[in-house]
Parts: structure tokens; C-alpha cells; sequence
């Protein structure tokens, strides 16, 4: 038994240094440009904040007007210890979450039954282009006396984040090889069997594009709607902060907002990352 763990224990180095010098040499450039663009994006961040915060301070910026870092941040510790900061990012994160998840579902559907038929595609299509062209915050009002306070936030996470899921998605399914389809269909395969082995799979990539600004589109509907009929959440907190100007509370709700929109994206490349060796 020694025996075989020394032959394995021998040849657990051997095997690592059977890579070539330049792979080796390959793979530590990369460590080396990955730290890098860590570093610099780090850099990027401080020297935004050292600059905002010295402009204010010296009053070339008016800091009743901006604010500035070192006051945003016990205004967040404070939001932070009255529970405030968590129930109304909670109610942000929910309405995004769900707003998304609507308009993906709706969205990828509605794809689905355009690729199934061509007819139903060609009396659509213009008014889908319309509908993704006009300006959504219209709606806000309309949303308001429909769905309510509370819904009309969901109402407007999925106005903005539907038809150009819709159209995404439905030119992932356009750009499936026609010859991938001619002999699914050649050995016997029905439309929905298609639809299922072929165009769905090879649409992965366009259904994680969709993904992405789909996730960022839902929390901009959740916030404009939040600006104008909610009383709670993120939005809620930088229309009350401006009101009676309070700027140190704008500023860092506004801060929340990106960190959630930086965990939500990274959540959305875990995912790409996860499927893209299934699907590539």
C-alpha cells in the first residue's frame, strides 16, 4: 500500500510539470492580466471618489448640491442601523426579480409562437417595433390607475423589459442553421420537437444576452415606477431625499443601486459561465 501511494505521490508532480514552459509562462500572464484589470478598475473607483470628494470639499462642487463621499457613508451606516436601507432595497430587489422573470417568461414565449408561425410574425412585427420604440415612462401614469401603487412597479420592470426580449430572442431563433432543421425535420422530427432539440438549445446565447439587459432594464422600470407612485424602495428614498433636499440620502441610495445592479449582473455571468460549455 506505501508502495502505490509513493508511486501516486511521485507522480502528481511529474504530471503537473508535464505542462510546457510557455503554457506556464501563458497561464501566469494571464494571472498577471487578470490582478491587473482588478487593480485598475480598483484605481478607477478610489480616484473617482478622492476626486468627487475634494471638489465638494473645496466647494468647487456645491456639496448641498453632490454630497460627497465621507458624508454618504454614515448616511448609509445609519440607514443601515434603523433597518431602512434593508426593507427598502428588499423592496426594489423583489419588484426587479419578479418584473424580470415575467418578462422573460412572456418574452420568451411570444418569441416562441413568432418562430412557430410565420404569419402571426409579419401582422405583429410592426407593432412591436412601435411598442419597443415609444418612450416608456408614458405609461407610468396609465400603470398607475390600472394596476395601482404597488403593481403598476411591476407593470413598468416588464413594459420596458418585454419587447426587446422579444426581439432579442426571436433572432436567436432566426439565426438557428436552417440545415440543422432541415434534418431534424428529414429524420422525422415535428415542429415542436424542433422547437425543442434544435432552436431552443441553439438559442441559449441569444436567451443569455437577453438576460443581461433584461436584468438591468427590469431595476430602471422598478425605479421609475417607484419614482412616481411607491412608497417604499430605492426610488422611493431618492425622490423623498430630493424633496427636501437631503442629498447624503440620494447619494446613497444611489450607491445601493449600483452595488445591486453590480450582484445582479454577476449573478447573470455565473450563469452564462455555467451553460455556455453545454451550449457553445
Amino acid at each position: 500500500m506505501s508502495t502505490v501511494m509513493n508511486t501516486t505521490n511521485t507522480a502528481a508532480p511529474a504530471q503537473a510539470d508535464s505542462r510546457s514552459p510557455e503554457y506556464r509562462q501563458w497561464l501566469a500572464q494571464i494571472q498577471r492580466r487578470k490582478r491587473l484589470v482588478a487593480l485598475s478598475r480598483a484605481g478607477l473607483l478610489l480616484a473617482f471618489l478622492l476626486i468627487w470628494e475634494i471638489l465638494a470639499r473645496s466647494h468647487i462642487l456645491n456639496p448641498m448640491l453632490t454630497s460627497y463621499p465621507s458624508a454618504v457613508l454614515p448616511t448609509l451606516v445609519d440607514l443601515a442601523r434603523s433597518g431602512d436601507l434593508l426593507g427598502h432595497t428588499w423592496v426594489t430587489f423583489k419588484a426587479t426579480v419578479i418584473g424580470f422573470a415575467i418578462s422573460m417568461l412572456l418574452g420568451i414565449g411570444m418569441a416562441a409562437l413568432l418562430w412557430w408561425s410565420s404569419f402571426l410574425k409579419k401582422v405583429l412585427d410592426p407593432f412591436l417595433v412601435i411598442a419597443n420604440a415609444m418612450p416608456k415612462i408614458a405609461f407610468v401614469p396609465i400603470f398607475y390607475i390600472w394596476l395601482g401603487s404597488e403593481y403598476s412597479v411591476y407593470g413598468m420592470a416588464v413594459a420596458i423589459s418585454l419587447f426587446i426580449t422579444i426581439m432579442v430572442v426571436y433572432e436567436g431563433f432566426q439565426a438557428i442553421d436552417p440545415n440543422k432543421i432541415k434534418l431534424a425535420t428529414t429524420l422525422g422530427a415535428s415542429k415542436f420537437q424542433v422547437m425543442k432539440y434544435v432552436v431552443f438549445p441553439g438559442s441559449v446565447p441569444a436567451v443569455i444576452a437577453a438576460i443581461k439587459m433584461n436584468i438591468g432594464l427590469s431595476l430602471i422600470g422598478v425605479i421609475v415606477g417607484e419614482f412616481q407612485s411607491s412608497s417604499a424602495g430605492l426610488g422611493f428614498l431618492i425622490v423623498n431625499g430630493s424633496q427636501v433636499f437631503k442629498l447624503n440620502v440620494v447619494m446613497a441610495s444611489i450607491v445601493v443601486l449600483a452595488l445591486l445592479s453590480a450582484v445582479m449582473y454577476m449573478a447573470v455571468t455565473r450563469l452564462e459561465k455555467s451553460v455556455q460549455h453545454r451550449y457553445a
